[in-house]
């Protein structure tokens, strides 16, 4: 009998929670937001009508649906952040949110999540923002589909398009990330998925991450970025099918690695960047069918790195297929196709009989001399290469693709 009414109080409960009566609130540029958002309930929709809403730190701290008709304007006015989220299960869709605060100290943004789960941000359009999308010590975040772009001319001027701090099991998806000082951001951040993303014309990275283990990066393109994505400090990361284009620059690469380790790096298309791939301090890294094309450097493959795998990779028209800073290599490198290979394949098993060694001395010659490149296609230059591969005495003796392919694989 007892149990019975345990049960029957239970559910007088529920149904008498606020989540159940949820209703929705239609709102217009006069309206009092901060005090129309305190009054409802969890789980209250929230519609904003067409227009033009002056606000700014507007606070959300229940469970609310924030909904735009027609892409309605949230104008930070230059003052500091638009939306403060404190919460569960918040939603925001289909906004135009612009100028936020531009400060450095409290990092103003668009749209700011606190200690929040399970929240969703999908198809705003964000501009003139310092901070795009701001998250800390967060979970669950979906977020799908945002346009963000700033316009800074210099990187001091502004945030991140999307920064998460210290938070996990998320989905970053089908954004376009365009002006800021990082394009994405993530620093201890573990289980998230980013994933069909733009990320072009960005001040410093296009993706930066730092002590972010345990996460995917997928079929996303890091296009004319001061440089494409940085590695560091991590673990266990699959970067697969993104394309790294046309990061250019005297310091500026497709993607750096620097203290990574227990990775994959598959399927991946680098194609006119400065250099492909710059590692150091890096270890037991899986690089398998990726395309390098027409890059400065393909790969720079310091010393410091160890047990990496190179199977099965394109390198066509590069400038450099390969350099190191160190005479030891413990890396494996088969099987790949090298355009500039000049052997032979009398067998015909498509895998040439003579190995190919992918540093030749001019590369070694710039890496310590950078002035040298002046002289990059004169006649001296073709002589020592020439030379070099006669009787070879300064490139690395372990830095050699005892298999390499006859023909380049289709990765298309």
């Amino acid at each position: 009998m007892k149990t019975q009414l345990c049960i029957l109080i239970s559910l007088i409960g529920m149904l008498s929670s606020n989540w159940l009566w949820a209703k929705e609130v239609v709102l217009n540029p006069k309206d009092p937001i901060q005090a129309t958002i305190d009054r409802a309930k969890d789980g209250d929709t929230l519609v904003f009508l067409p227009g033009t809403y002056k606000l700014n730190s507007i606070v959300i701290r229940k469970p609310l649906t924030l909904i735009g008709k027609d892409y309605p304007v949230l104008d930070g006015d230059g003052k500091g952040n638009v939306l403060l989220i404190a919460a569960t299960h918040v939603t925001i869709q289909g906004f135009k949110i612009r100028n936020t605060g531009k400060s450095n100290m409290d990092d103003s943004a668009a749209i700011k999540f606190f200690d929040s789960k399970n929240c969703i941000i999908q198809d705003n359009i964000l501009s003139d923002t310092f901070f795009g999308l701001h998250f800390s010590n967060s979970s669950n975040l979906t977020i799908i589909n945002n346009v963000i772009h700033a316009e800074a001319i210099r990187e001091f001027e502004v945030g991140n398009g999307i920064h998460l701090w210290k938070c996990k099991n998320s989905f970053i998806g089908g954004n376009q990330v365009s002006g800021h000082r990082d394009g994405i951001y993530l620093e201890f951040v573990t289980e998230t998925q980013v994933k069909d993303n733009l990320v072009q014309k960005n001040m410093r990275y296009g993706l930066h991450f730092m002590f972010a283990h345990d996460n995917s990066y997928i079929r996303n393109t890091f296009r004319n970025n001061g440089a494409g994505v940085a590695v560091m400090y991590t673990k266990n990361v699959l970067m697969q099918e993104n394309r790294f284009e046309e990061n250019w620059g005297s310091s500026a690469y497709g993607l750096l690695l620097k203290d990574i380790r227990d990775s994959k790096v598959v399927n991946n298309y680098f194609f006119k960047n400065t250099i492909g791939i710059y590692m150091e301090g890096s270890s037991r890294i899986e690089f398998e069918n990726n395309d390098f094309r027409q890059n400065g450097w393909a790969l720079k493959l310091m010393a410091s790195c160890d047990q990496n795998t190179f199977l099965a990779n394109n390198f066509i028209q590069n400038t450099f297929d390969m350099s190191s800073n160190g005479s030891v290599v413990l890396n494996k490198i088969t099987q790949n196709y090298w355009d500039k290979y000049e052997g032979y394949d009398l067998d015909r098993d498509q895998i040439g009989d003579v190995p190919y060694r992918p540093i030749n001395l001019y590369s070694v010659i710039v890496e310590k001399i950078p002035s040298a490149v002046i002289l990059w296609r004169s006649f001296m230059v073709t002589l020592l290469d020439r030379m070099e591969k006669i009787l070879p005495t300064l490139t690395p003796d372990q830095m050699i693709d005892e298999s390499p392919k006859m023909k380049a694989y289709d990765l298309s």
